[in-house]
């Protein structure tokens, strides 16, 4: 029985993000194949198929859906991805929709609960092309880079060159950038040796902080 209300909820939410706005067909199969209640607290799996944020613990959150579709969206661009960095993969969900969309993922989580549990979850929807590294994000991954997308699930104030770097040409890097309340998703775009940047809504994320837990 709960298999069946968690598939309709799945159905539903994907209509949702259709309503929303999201277009690419890619990002809204990769959300009817990744069962996002296995990603949360069984307190408020519930909410799972709701366009809503949900706390993962630790002072994390996991994203709206639709925003979580949308940065997705405009990292693809329309285009198949090929290695992907993601910085700040707490429980995995967007890790796993990663796993659909792009031949290899690379996500780093600094706080190491987090990480653990993000890869048993990797290993039980058999996502092979997925590796979880407990990590500082902020640093990247070089010697696995450069990157045809980098997706920033955390706030930087700005965000660092290291990752600039390890963006390949053509490549496509999305983040929330500001402090506080003041932040403002971004879309950059590596052009040959320059950074094309796209300012585009409003955002609201945790921070994105260096170091490790």
């Amino acid at each position: 029985m709960h298999g069946l209300l968690h598939e309709r909820g799945q159905n539903r939410l994907v209509e949702t993000l259709g309503d929303l706005g999201i277009n690419d067909v890619f990002v809204l199969d990769a959300f009817r194949r990744v069962p996002r209640h296995l990603f949360v607290d069984p307190a408020v799996a519930d909410s799972a198929y709701t366009d809503v944020t949900l706390p993962l613990g630790f002072q994390q959150t996991l994203s709206q859906p639709s925003v979580v579709a949308r940065m997705l969206e405009l990292l693809r661009g329309g285009r198949q991805l090929g290695r992907v960095l993601e910085v700040g993969a707490g429980s995995g969900f967007q890790t796993a929709l990663l796993g659909h969309l792009s031949e290899q993922v690379f996500a780093i989580e600094r706080i190491a609960p987090l990480a653990t549990e993000a890869r048993k979850r990797m290993d039980s929807l058999e996502l092979e092309n997925v590796v979880i590294r407990h990590g500082d994000g902020l640093l990247g991954w070089p010697e696995f880079g450069p990157f045809d997308g980098i997706i920033l699930a955390a706030c930087p104030e700005s965000v660092p060159d290291a990752l600039f770097a390890q963006l390949a040409d053509a490549g496509r890097l999305i983040a929330p950038v500001g402090l506080g309340q003041k932040q403002q998703l971004i879309l950059y775009i590596r052009e040959g040796e320059t950074v094309q940047e796209i300012p585009l809504d409003t955002a609201f994320f945790v921070p994105a902080l260096a170091g490790l837990e």
